[in-house]
C-alpha cells in the first residue's frame, strides 16, 4: 500500500489579489488530508473518501479502458474526480498503464465545509501517486493562483507569488509571531465558492498597481511585526484595499463592528475562516453570535 498525505491551507495577506500577482503570506495548517492506495484484482478503480469523523462522504467505482475514465456513478463529485485523473494520465501517460485495479482511501482531519483545502489537497496527493507536477495538475483541473498547492508540499510559512507567464515564486519565510497566543481563527459557519468571488473580483478590481504595492509592503510588514498594535494596524489597512478592490465591506464592518480587537478575512470573503484578533480569550463573543469554531492560532498552523 502507498500512502500520501497533504496540508490544509489558510491565506494570510493577498487574497484575490494573488491572482494578479501580489506578494502573499500563506500558512500550511495542522489539518490536512490523506490517501491510501492499494492493489486489487477488480480492474477498476474503488474510491472511498471519508471525512473527519471517519464517516464515508462519497463513494464510486471508475473503469480504465483505453485511457477513458468512465463511471455509473454520474455527479459533479465523480465528474470532477474523472477530470483530476484524466488530467494526472495526460501529464503521464504511464500512470496507470500496467493496470490491475486499485483501492483509494481519503480521509480528510477536518470538515468539509472548513475551506482548507480538501481539493488542493486530493490534487496533491493525486499527483504525487502519479509522479506528476501537482501545479499542472491543479491547472487542467480546478485552476487557481496555486498557493494552497504550495502550502500542501510546505511544513512552513510561505509567500507566494505569481509571475509573468505562469511561473511561480515559493519562498518559506520564519513566521512565528510574538503574539500568536492573541490570535483565533473562526469559522463563519459557511464555505465560501471561491469560483464566485473570483468572478465577483474581477468584475469590480480597479486601482490594482496601486493596490498591489501596498499589500506587497504590508505582507513584508507582517512577516517581520513584532507587536500586536502594529499587526492590528496592518491587517485593518489591508482589510480596508481589499475592501475597495471587491467593492464590499469588511467582515468587522458587516457584522462584527463591536468586536473589542481586530478581524480580518482569509481568502474569499463572506465564508471560511476568518482571524480574529484579542488580548482575552474571546471564545465567549463569538459563541454569543452564533459561531462556536475558535480555533487558537498555535491549534492551527503548521509551526
Amino acid at each position: 500500500m502507498s500512502s500520501f498525505y497533504s496540508n490544509g491551507k489558510l491565506l494570510l495577506t493577498g487574497e484575490y489579489a494573488i491572482l494578479d500577482g501580489a506578494l502573499s503570506l500563506a500558512l500550511p495548517t495542522v489539518y490536512g488530508q490523506s490517501m491510501d492506495v492499494s492493489t486489487t484484482a477488480t480492474n477498476s478503480i474503488t474510491w472511498n473518501s471519508k471525512d473527519y469523523n471517519g464517516n464515508t462522504w462519497f463513494k464510486t467505482v471508475l473503469t480504465l479502458s483505453n485511457n477513458v475514465f468512465s463511471t455509473e456513478t454520474k455527479n459533479e463529485l465523480s465528474t470532477r474526480l474523472i477530470q483530476i485523473l484524466t488530467a494526472a494520465k495526460q501529464l503521464n501517460s504511464n500512470f496507470l498503464s500496467n493496470f490491475k485495479g486499485v483501492s483509494i482511501t481519503t480521509r480528510l482531519d477536518f470538515p468539509n465545509n472548513w475551506g482548507l483545502g480538501s481539493s488542493s489537497t486530493l490534487i496533491t496527493n493525486i499527483a504525487n501517486w502519479a509522479k506528476v507536477n501537482p501545479y499542472k495538475l491543479l491547472d487542467l483541473s480546478f485552476g487557481g493562483s496555486g498557493y494552497d498547492i504550495a502550502c500542501a508540499k510546505h511544513n512552513t510559512a510561505l509567500t507566494y507569488k505569481l509571475i509573468n507567464g505562469g511561473s511561480r515564486c515559493v519562498s518559506p519565510v520564519c513566521f512565528n509571531p510574538q503574539f500568536k497566543a492573541n490570535l483565533f481563527f473562526v469559522h463563519l459557519n459557511k464555505k465560501q465558492n471561491s469560483r464566485e468571488s473570483i468572478c465577483h473580483y474581477n468584475a469590480n478590481k480597479q486601482n490594482l498597481a496601486t493596490s498591489i504595492s501596498q499589500i506587497n509592503t504590508i505582507t513584508k510588514q507582517i512577516i517581520d511585526c513584532e507587536s500586536l498594535a502594529m499587526f492590528n494596524a496592518l491587517i485593518q489597512r489591508h482589510e480596508h484595499i481589499i475592501s475597495r478592490l471587491v467593492n464590499l465591506p469588511t467582515i468587522q464592518h458587516k457584522w462584527f463592528s463591536d468586536f473589542k480587537g481586530s478581524i480580518k478575512s482569509l481568502g474569499g470573503w463572506g465564508g471560511d475562516f476568518v482571524l480574529a484578533t484579542s488580548k482575552n480569550d474571546p471564545s465567549a463573543y463569538f459563541k454569543s453570535k452564533g459561531y462556536s469554531t475558535i480555533i487558537p492560532y498555535s491549534d492551527m498552523v503548521l509551526a
